[in-house]
């Protein structure tokens, strides 16, 4: 079915080439990588391609992507295969879509990315670093003027069970009521697949205020769901987020404030209210139980210095879980660049006994020496833990080095873990080197060789640990 519809398409395409060519406009871009992994309890070679291309005729859009795992390459420490698994590999024609626009009107058909508001109630999306798809297929129509209006039906393929589809669909719509606010509303509805091949149900509703005036800008959203249809009963949530900036001259203060309370599922990306987008708890994704404030303060010092800090705290209901997050920063934006920063994230969890602290300055310089465009940049990073009565710190240093010659970009870095200071040559280092290189107008080759650290990477509610890696990565990227 698939192949009978790429012909189609093709054909499609090429009818419509030759009878008005000056209003075809084809652009795309192939990606290869080719990885060794040097880890004797891991499979080494991992290969992947996509080539991708848009086409746009008049008022008609069309994408597709062609992708070749053969196995793709996952960093999650979870996903490291020991041996080749013909489930891992795949081939084909995906991320296929079509869309007609005409004044404020469009429609679009295949794989979607859309957000509801900022992404509280709904948000279908590609995670690119976590390589995680969130995106549907589905049908979408939208109207965006005065009044901006969506709606979708469509699905998406179930985590929890191979070839079988979860259901979703929605309306949004927001609207200038008076000079300078808007009133929004979200209505969706979820199907998941679980066991026995039945669908729990959460429906959900959701109401936000945009506030521009003079200088101040604000937005608040409530949302509540409704997961029904499940073992136990049904469950009822909510969430609220508020979020503002107050601009006084060379002074802007701004706040935040999050509640959730069992309103956590797949297609949405909560607000966290903090700096370093933290989770409440590394263990537990967001929106479980959870609130917080969040309180920030930029200040700049006439047209090249500037001054931020930002301080956030957030707690569950029995407050077991706490966590605070400080991000402090002073900056200079001239001719050379300077930037000097120190972070604070701290978590506790009393009903398992556990602590956690991170804390690190960092500094990065962009200057020129002899015509050379050199950045700087390093951090020194302690990590403190307890767990019941072990007590734990170690320290992860980093510098790299970044500059140009000619057309050849090149990185340097070097890492280290150390479990204190006496034991430097016993410790764990990390060096690695990147050389970025554009082989004709349209193509460049990188190529990375080394070692990178692992550890916690923590994005849109959910925090995961990245595995580390050793060994050499070469991408090869053509635009057309």
């Amino acid at each position: 079915m698939k192949h009978k519809l790429l012909v189609i398409l093709l054909l499609t395409l090429a009818g419509t080439a030759l009878m008005a060519q000056t209003n075809l406009q084809i652009n795309g871009i192939n990606e290869a990588q080719m990885i060794y992994r040097n880890a004797e309890d891991s499979l080494n070679v991992y290969f992947k391609d996509s080539f991708a291309f848009n086409l746009a005729y008049r008022n008609f859009r069309f994408g597709m992507k062609f992708i070749g795992e053969l196995p793709k390459y996952s960093n999650q420490q979870t996903e490291l295969m020991q041996d080749l698994d013909p489930n891992r590999l795949e081939l084909g024609w995906k991320e296929l879509y079509a869309g007609y626009s005409q004044d404020a009107f469009s429609l679009h058909a295949g794989t979607t990315s859309e957000t509801f508001g900022q992404g509280l109630s709904f948000r279908s999306y590609e995670d690119v670093e976590f390589d995680t798809d969130h995106r549907m297929e589905s049908f979408l129509i939208k109207y965006d003027s005065k009044l901006k209006f969506k709606t979708f039906y469509g699905g998406i393929e179930s985590q929890s069970y191979a070839d079988r589809w979860d259901l979703a669909y929605g309306a949004d719509a927001q609207y200038p009521v008076v000079k300078g606010i808007q009133l929004g509303a979200s209505a969706l509805g979820f199907r998941n697949l679980g066991a026995m091949n039945r669908y729990s149900f959460r429906d959900v509703f959701a109401g936000r205020l945009l506030l521009s005036q003079a200088n101040l800008e604000a937005y608040t959203e409530y949302a509540v769901s409704k997961h029904y249809r499940i073992a136990g009963g049904a469950i009822e949530g909510s969430a609220i987020y508020a979020n503002a900036d107050y601009m006084f001259g060379p002074l802007q203060l701004g706040g935040a404030y999050k509640h959730y309370d069992d309103f956590s599922y797949r297609l949405q990306d909560l607000p966290l209210a903090n700096y370093h987008a933290e989770t409440l708890s590394d263990a537990l994704a967001s929106g479980i139980d959870e609130e917080g404030w969040q309180a920030r303060a930029l200040l700049n010092l006439g047209y090249t210095w500037s001054l931020s800090a930002d301080y956030a705290e957030a707690w569950d209901s029995p407050q077991d879980k706490q966590m605070n997050d400080l991000y402090v920063e002073v900056a200079y934006q001239g001719s050379q660049q300077y930037n000097l920063s120190f972070s604070h994230i701290e978590k506790i969890d009393e009903a398992v006994s556990y602590w956690q602290k991170e804390y690190y300055p960092a500094l990065t310089a962009a200057f020129e020496i002899a015509d050379l465009p050199l950045t700087l940049k390093g951090e020194f990073k302690t990590v403190e833990k307890q767990s019941y009565d072990h007590e734990s710190s170690h320290y992860e240093p980093k510098l790299q080095a970044d500059f140009s010659v000619d057309k050849l970009s090149l990185s340097l870095g070097l890492s280290a873990h150390l479990e204190d200071f006496s034991s430097l040559m016993e410790s764990r280092y990390m060096p690695n080197i990147e050389a970025k290189y554009p082989l004709f107008s349209h193509s460049d080759i990188l190529i990375f060789a080394g070692k990178e650290a692992g550890g916690k990477v923590c994005r849109n509610g959910v925090c995961r640990f990245v595995a580390p890696f050793e060994g050499v990565k070469a991408e090869f990227t053509t635009r057309f």
